[in-house]
């Protein structure tokens, strides 16, 4: 994008018409990132609000605890200085978080940043198959992991051994004494704390070996004395557009930029008194970016539900704090509206709510509005781009469109050959700008195929009105997005294949009023005997409970093409019907 864009009516305006609908002041381009290195983040926030509260853990029954952004930039120094004294491990190792929400995840991500490590953020939801192939692809020096998943861990690492292993607890970094409260209870009443079968260390003495290394003289600046903004900040794993599970490769650069569009775009709408609820995992990538990146950014506060199921267990923090801001996806904000206690007494200090990674419903758009008096704002983004692409002007908004380019961020919609569709017409979002990986990791060829002449070929078909605000036509053509998480067929079908009664097998996704999606499986059985319990009992132990077949289908064939490929739009088309739904 260049500067011509700023010139109203001119040459660029008229290919980005979406530059007269931006927010008054929000500039078209960022012209230079707050930080270089995403650990300079936290050490300016330090300086500036260190005694604000950065973080805030609130459990089930109410117990909760804070770390303010000195006590955050503290921890993570030490756990920077674990990492590279303690373990000895070296510049661009990849280390992983696999953590529900808690006071650790924000000290273990910052460590590593600081570190000049990489991080993988690793779902802890995932079977042992799952994080076994995560595990061998990204090389691992070392995981965070929690301690109540450890017999997870230790099955995958009886395939993939990692040499180091941290073991967080439920309630790490709250006062000492709620902290063994609340470890005593889960181990001993609940028996909720598996023994593992592999050596680590606690999330806490390793933070305390990073504090005596850094007594010692180590010099934390240092790790990163010699590493550029280019160089790799974490590696987020997806399927991307061809349903391949690889990691893309998102910079310090990709990241900062990303969040420094985000905050130009939306002004004063975000602000430092904000208190915002974080209910979606920090370990997605929606949630990495504009919760924890970019709120802290800013300076707000930072609530975070460590187990957000059921939604009752939400209600402490809306009693003890006076929440501003909500993040989530379509499920989240329909969930909530049939809460009993939430709609009879919604947050009075509500201020605003961002959707994205699923389709937001109008009618749950409509009636979130009817019980909070606030909107909720949608986005658009993709792993492969830090994730936010595009954003709704908070007072220009269009219900059911996902908005507009960020600032130093161009979109368009192509056909097959390349070429850029008229005004209305539907085509493939490509996308180019600072945000964008640099790659997937180790992946060349499939980099190649989604990456071309500094375009994104997202897959994802659109259309573009003539104020420049986008709108999702079709998500990508065979992936499935439940409770705005990516399932990908080729690896439910390949599961579904393992079960010696299944002849063939098609996986496609069907609309579903709780969790936007559901996975749908049709089966031609080899042996008749086999029933769908048995199916959905096999898929439990291979796959996260989210891609499992939610309804499944016996069919004595399969529609296929001339050349024998199964036709995954024909058995949509019949899903849809079998609903009493129409046709996309």
């Amino acid at each position: 994008m260049t500067k011509e864009a700023t010139t109203a009516g001119g040459k660029q305006a008229a290919i980005m018409p979406w530059l007269a609908f931006y927010p008054e002041n929000a500039p078209a381009e960022v012209e230079a990132p707050p930080y270089r290195l995403l650990g300079d983040a936290a050490r300016d926030l330090a300086a500036r609000r260190g005694g604000a509260k950065a973080f805030t853990a609130i459990l089930p029954n109410g117990m909760a605890a804070s770390l303010s952004f000195a006590d955050l930039d503290r921890h993570s120094d030490a756990f920077a200085a674990y990492l590279r004294e303690t373990l000895r491990l070296e510049a661009e190792a990849r280390v992983a978080i696999q953590i529900p929400n808690g006071l650790a995840y924000p000290v273990a991500a910052f460590g590593v940043f600081k570190a000049g490590c990489v991080l993988v953020n690793v779902n802890p939801l995932y079977t042992a198959a799952e994080m076994a192939h995560l595990f061998a692809d990204a090389e691992l020096s070392a995981i965070v992991g929690l301690n109540m998943f450890a017999d997870r861990l230790d099955a995958a690492m009886e395939k993939v051994p990692i040499p180091h292993v941290v073991l967080a607890e439920a309630a790490s970094l709250f006062p000492t004494p709620r902290r063994h409260l609340i470890g005593f209870v889960q181990k001993y009443v609940k028996k909720q704390i598996p023994r593992p079968g592999f050596t680590s260390i606690s999330f806490s003495k390793a933070l305390a070996s990073g504090a005596a290394q850094l007594k010692r003289g180590a010099n934390v600046k240092a790790y990163t004395s010699a590493l550029k903004p280019s160089a790799i900040a974490c590696l987020q794993y997806t399927g991307g557009t061809t349903g391949v599970s690889k990691g893309a490769m998102l910079t310090h650069s990709n990241l900062i930029m990303n969040v420094a569009q985000f905050l130009s775009f939306t002004g004063s709408d975000i602000n430092e008194n904000d208190r915002l609820l974080t209910v979606l995992p920090l370990y997605h990538c929606f949630a990495f970016t504009v919760n924890f990146l970019g709120f802290f950014f800013r300076g707000a506060h930072n609530i975070v539900i460590p187990n957000p199921r059921p939604l009752s267990n939400l209600r402490k923090a809306f009693e003890k704090e006076d929440i501003t801001f909500i993040t989530g996806v379509n499920t989240l904000f329909n969930g909530l509206l049939h809460e009993g206690w939430f709609c009879e007494r919604p947050p009075r200090s509500l201020r605003m709510s961002v959707a994205g990674g699923m389709a937001l419903l109008d009618t749950v758009a409509t009636r979130w509005r009817e019980v909070t008096g606030t909107p909720v704002i949608e986005g658009y983004g993709l792993t492969e781009c830090s994730p936010v692409l595009t954003f709704n002007p908070v007072h220009r908004a269009k219900v059911g469109s996902i908005g507009v380019p960020l600032p130093s961020t161009e979109l368009k919609c192509v056909d097959d050959e390349g070429r850029e569709v008229p005004i209305g017409e539907p085509g493939e979002i490509i996308a180019r700008g600072p945000q964008v990986m640099a790659g997937y990791w180790k992946q060349p060829e499939e980099t190649k195929n989604v990456l071309r002449d500094g375009w994104i070929f997202t897959g994802d078909i659109a259309t573009m009105d003539a104020d420049g605000y986008f709108n999702i036509v079709d998500r990508r053509k065979d992936m499935i997005l439940v409770s705005g998480f990516n399932v990908y067929p080729n690896e439910v079908e390949a599961v579904l294949a393992k079960i010696p009664g299944v002849k063939e097998c098609a996986v496609v996704g069907v609309p579903d009023e709780a969790t936007g999606e559901a996975v749908k499986a049709f089966i031609v059985r080899r042996n008749q005997t086999l029933d769908a319990d048995a199916i959905r009992a096999f898929c439990r132990g291979e796959l996260a409970a989210y891609k499992a077949p939610r309804f499944i289908v016996f069919r004595d064939d399969l529609p296929k093409s001339n050349v024998g490929k199964i036709l995954r739009k024909d058995l949509r088309w019949e899903g849809l019907l079998e609903q009493g739904l129409r046709h996309p």
